[in-house]
């Protein structure tokens, strides 16, 4: 996910920020600051001068020290994470009123980084550019983005459908079309989301330590032999369609048939197609359009020998190649779900792989019961954090050192 060009992202960001300063939004009251949470330094001066002019910040994410070269997406993520909360602490930022956003390429990041740190972001937006790349990672779990709405802006060819995916598998996703959006309407809509800093029900998978945090429980030690079958993995699987094995092409979806015409091939490409190709046959298969040729290679779920029809001006070329599936790693995780329950004045935990935990308990919640997967810890009297370890099927828990 590496950065692109502003491109038509550029144009719609910047359109926004122009109506923005001219007193679309009014400016927020003073005290506690909204700010908008950037995963690329570089777009930080486009929507600084916007931002300021309804009262709300701008952090974005520095390179980590002495990193050199590009860093990988989970340091980008933890050195935002780390941005946003020293502007809470030090810097009079709003924690209840922190959006995170991207624009083309870093889009994708958007979805990763609330999947990876799912309680620091009131809402999102993602502006261009597509989630695939971060579904594509086997580490988006529709756990962790079920409670914060992402705005995707999102043009491309077959956008609309994947968003319609995503939505089904629990996201809370709206997508709307670029064009089909007021610019100002962005920030409008961010503002009208806010984060509780203790929801009655959370519910957060990770694969990580690292990641950890789910607002008031933070997993601390993870055995895979604590199993609990009544929690299964919420992992969204990997969208990626089968491909074949003729090296790197490109073709556009909205490109009349017959069959996919190869628009683009890479530099010193050596495979058996030509600009201008079209394959119109996958074994004996007519294809129709690029559309059914994505809906052909969705059906392919193992790799074999396949054989095109390729049309090459009047020629009709016969290739043989073989499908290719991709593979993905299994994902051991752990996954922690909890409800306060004010009626009963209980706090219900569930978990699986999970074997230590902090658990912070507001004023309002105490006196009560706290139950760790069926176990007992009764009359809760005193609110704060406590370190909750299970051992031998025996609850411990003990303040917070």
């Amino acid at each position: 996910m590496k950065l692109k060009s502003w491109s038509r992202e550029s144009v719609l960001v910047s359109s926004a920020i122009s109506l923005l300063a001219c007193g679309t939004l009014a400016a927020q009251p003073a005290g506690k600051t909204p700010a908008v949470a950037l995963l690329n330094q570089a777009d930080a001066a486009q929507w600084q001068r916007g931002v300021e002019a309804i009262g709300w910040r701008v952090i974005a994410a520095a390179p980590p020290t002495g990193q050199s070269g590009p860093t990988n997406i989970d340091q980008r993520v933890l050195a935002l994470a780390t941005a946003v909360q020293t502007a809470i602490q030090s810097s009079g930022v709003d924690a209840s009123r922190v959006y995170l956003a991207g624009r083309g390429e870093d889009a994708a990041l958007v979805f990763y980084a609330i999947s990876r740190v799912p309680d620091l972001w009131a809402a999102a937006v993602a502006v261009g550019g597509s989630p695939q790349a971060a579904v594509d990672t086997n580490r988006l779990f529709t756990a962790n983005l079920e409670r914060t709405p992402v705005l995707w802006l999102g043009g491309g060819a077959g956008d609309q459908d994947l968003a319609g995916k995503l939505r089904a598998a629990g996201l809370n996703l709206e997508w709307r079309a670029p064009g089909g959006v007021a610019n100002a309407a962005i920030f409008e809509w961010l503002g009208k989301h806010k984060l509780d800093e203790f929801p009655a029900e959370i519910d957060c998978e990770t694969t990580s330590p690292t990641f950890a945090h789910c607002y008031w429980i933070q997993m601390t030690k993870f055995d895979s032999s604590e199993r609990n079958d009544v929690l299964p993995s919420t992992l969204l699987p990997a969208l990626t369609a089968a491909s074949l094995d003729l090296g790197s092409f490109s073709y556009r979806m909205d490109e009349p048939g017959p069959g996919v015409l190869v628009a683009l091939l890479p530099p010193k490409y050596n495979g058996p197609l030509k600009m201008g190709d079209r394959i119109v046959e996958l074994d004996g298969r007519p294809i129709e359009n690029a559309k059914h040729y994505n809906a052909l290679m969705a059906q392919i779920t193992e790799e074999k020998p396949v054989v095109l029809m390729v049309a090459r001006g009047k020629e009709r070329i016969r290739v043989e190649t073989r499908s290719i599936v991709p593979r993905h790693e299994a994902v051991v995780s752990a996954r922690v779900q909890a409800k306060y329950d004010p009626e009963e004045k209980e706090i219900d935990i569930i978990s699986r792989t999970v074997t230590e935990m902090r658990v912070t308990i507001p004023p309002a919640w105490v006196p009560g019961d706290l139950l760790w997967n069926g176990l007992t810890l009764e009359d809760v009297k005193t609110p704060g954090c406590y370190l909750l370890t299970v051992e031998k099927e025996l609850l411990h828990a003990a303040p917070c050192k």
